[in-house]
């Protein structure tokens, strides 16, 4: 199977170091040289600069790991060639030109796999498991946070020209640290509206939103909370969720589930197993995206939880600026 991957930042270099961990040697790179990173591990792969021309090698799948704002202008071209795409979160930086890659992958034939790799968290796949036994009974509420300081991020370069601070690159704390997003729609359902503020709110010199505060409504009647901001010192990330029945909490920072259950007034602590590394979060989606190309599985996260995601993610914009509710159709 041969890959192209477009882009080697720092999820790009992850990407590659996985897939050649997993036996895949067959690699092409399309990059801009822009990257900040050492070049020494990219030294025996063969680049291109012109997409193309990297198209022209016949990829079987190409992940997309440059900037937001550009990841339509490999996605386009690469489903028209027929190619399955492994497509870094979000989509796109807006909604524009989604119609047009649902027609280059109908016309190419290819797959999408959109990487949340979040949807590969144990813990987010326990409490999925008890929300379908209907551990805690109906959900009432859910309340989510992530906070992480922007500049702690990619300590190696300087945090005012990544993606994630300018708005030319489609980056804002809304699509950066849109994973939530994602996993509230996959663990609770589709979200039927939305009320959110935005704004830069921190002394960080940057052009885009660093805080957001987000309401939600489930179309199953639940509420929700979402609060995201790249200010946070220490980063804490964590969801909780309330039913009639009980209670579940998440904390990213040991990956543990707790469940309490009202008819007994205890918890029940579900922990990772031992060993447990950030990484099998990445090593496990692309196990699974290379099993979607091989044609043995269907996507985990589709193209159109993709596009869900998108929809919100400009639904609070649109609130935010508005002052009011947004419908999601």
């Amino acid at each position: 199977m041969r890959f192209l991957i477009a882009g080697l930042g720092s999820i790009g270099r992850r990407h590659l170091k996985n897939l050649l961990s997993l036996g895949q040697r067959d690699i092409l790179l399309f990059r801009s040289k822009l990257s900040t990173l050492p070049e020494d591990e990219l030294e025996d792969i063969p680049v291109e600069v012109d997409i193309h021309r990297a198209l022209a090698a016949k990829p079987d799948a190409v992940i997309i790991s440059n900037p937001t704002a550009l990841h339509l202008d490999i996605a386009i071209p690469a489903a028209h060639a027929g190619c399955s795409l492994f497509l870094e979160k979000p989509l796109s930086n807006n909604l524009e030109r989604i119609p047009e890659l649902e027609k280059a992958i109908e016309s190419g034939g290819g797959k999408v796999f959109m990487g949340f790799q979040y949807r590969f968290h144990p813990g987010l796949q326990t409490i999925k498991k008890l929300l379908e036994k209907k551990e805690i009974g109906r959900v009432m509420y859910s309340r989510c946070q992530w906070g992480e300081y922007l500049p702690g991020w990619h300590p190696w370069e300087d945090y005012r020209k990544g993606y994630s601070a300018r708005s030319d690159l489609g980056g804002g704390v809304v699509l950066s640290l849109c994973h939530p997003i994602d996993y509230l729609h996959w663990l609770l359902g589709e979200v039927a509206q939305v009320y959110a503020f935005t704004g830069k709110l921190s002394s960080l010199e940057i052009e885009v939103e660093d805080t957001a505060e987000i309401m939600l409504r489930f179309f199953s009647g639940a509420l929700g909370s979402l609060h995201l901001d790249y200010i946070q010192q220490p980063s804490q990330h964590f969801l909780e969720i309330t039913g009639m029945d009980g209670l579940i909490k998440w904390n990213n920072a040991d990956g543990a589930v707790q469940l309490f259950r009202n008819s007994t007034h205890q918890w029940e602590i579900f922990p990772l197993k031992e060993g447990f590394e950030r990484n099998n979060l990445f090593l496990d989606e692309m196990r699974h995206f290379i099993e979607i190309v091989e044609g043995n599985v269907q996507p985990l996260c589709s193209l159109q939880d993709g596009i869900f995601v998108q929809k919100i993610a400009d639904a609070i914009y649109q609130s935010s600026l508005e002052n009011c509710i947004k419908n999601i159709s």
